[in-house]
């Protein structure tokens, strides 16, 4: 069994939890909190024999092989480093850092304690962007790519109030590219890498926080139009536009459905399955790692990591979207 301890009681916790059901070997062991009261009652939900109200509590715990990390995102790099130097492992939340110099610095960590880090980038691990690796074979040549994740953030309203809360606070490295560009912007990473240029637009909100955006990514033999928001909705679907064919993903975040519409008039589903409880995949993907200690794979992760945080980090700056955390 791996022991497992969380830091955050959150919904995305929660549901990582859930997923663990499906993967052999999972064990609850620890849950953090800064107050002891919900640290209690979060690990009462679970099983969970052990609290933790410090993290060097935490740290210091020998029977925590692992530790997965849903804070906030500012928090992701100094509690990673932590974990990393006394001999955890650690599953970090997306956006893994506030930008790429934090993201080096915890690279450089796990590789000096021989621990696994990786981003816990939860679409990229699933069969549904497995269908869509290896459906590019089919579609010819890509010339387009659309990748676009719109969700109205039920905090907007309140923030067109005057309340702004955590989602929309620059302090904490939220904002719209932070926690939905950057579905679109790893997966064209992890697809076909670092572009050789970019140029972002986008719409800034009071306070230095973006409310939507859209990076235009080009790759030599074709563009790649990365579009996101989370002051409005869409509709429109993703699609990798090749010369035989485009495919089809309605949902990035979420790719549950991939089909290709040959230039014949032909369709063919990829992939239609469903994705019930995806945490699941990162979750045996990290556990494989740790078992297997899997470098050359593990290393694609880590370079979609450091791609995706390269073209967030030119994005902000061609936006002028500043962080606190890009002054450590």
């Amino acid at each position: 069994m791996i022991n497992f301890a969380v830091i955050g009681t959150n919904f995305i916790t929660d549901r990582l939890l859930k997923a663990a059901e499906h993967c052999a070997g999972f064990q609850l062991y620890g849950v953090y909190s800064r107050t002891a009261q919900r640290a209690k009652e979060y690990a009462a939900r679970y099983g969970a024999p052990k609290t933790y109200t410090t993290l060097e509590e935490l740290a210091a715990d020998e029977n925590v092989d692992a530790v997965y990390i849903a804070s906030p995102t500012f928090l992701h790099a100094s509690q990673s480093l932590q974990m990393l130097n006394a001999g955890k492992h650690v599953l970090c939340e997306k956006p893994i850092a506030s930008n790429t110099s934090e993201l080096k610095k915890m690279l450089e960590a796990a590789q000096k304690n021989n621990k696994v880090l990786l981003e816990a980038m939860r679409p990229v691990f699933t069969p549904g962007m497995k269908a869509v690796e290896e459906g590019m074979k089919k579609i010819g040549t890509v010339r387009r790519v659309h990748f676009t994740y719109c969700q109205y953030s039920s905090r907007y309203d309140k923030f067109k109030e005057g309340v702004v809360e955590n989602a929309f606070k620059p302090e904490l490295s939220n904002g719209a590219i932070m926690d939905i560009g950057t579905y679109c912007i790893y997966a064209a990473s992890y697809l076909f890498g670092k572009p050789k240029e970019m140029k972002a637009v986008g719409v800034q909100l009071e306070g230095s926080i973006d409310g939507t955006g859209s990076v235009l990514a080009d790759y030599g033999d074709f563009l790649a139009e990365l579009v996101y928001s989370k002051i409005t909705n869409s509709y429109q679907v993703s699609e990798i536009q090749g010369e035989k064919g485009c495919m089809i993903i309605p949902h990035i975040n979420i790719p549950e459905e991939v089909k290709i519409r040959y230039y014949t008039g032909e369709e063919e589903c990829l992939f239609a399955e469903g994705l019930q409880d995806d945490m699941q995949y990162e979750l045996n993907r990290f556990m494989g790692f740790m078992n297997h200690k899997e470098e050359k794979e593990i290393k694609i992760y880590h370079e979609a990591s450091l791609n995706t945080m390269w073209m967030i980090d030119e994005a902000r700056r061609q936006l002028g979207i500043k962080f606190p955390a890009d002054l450590n």
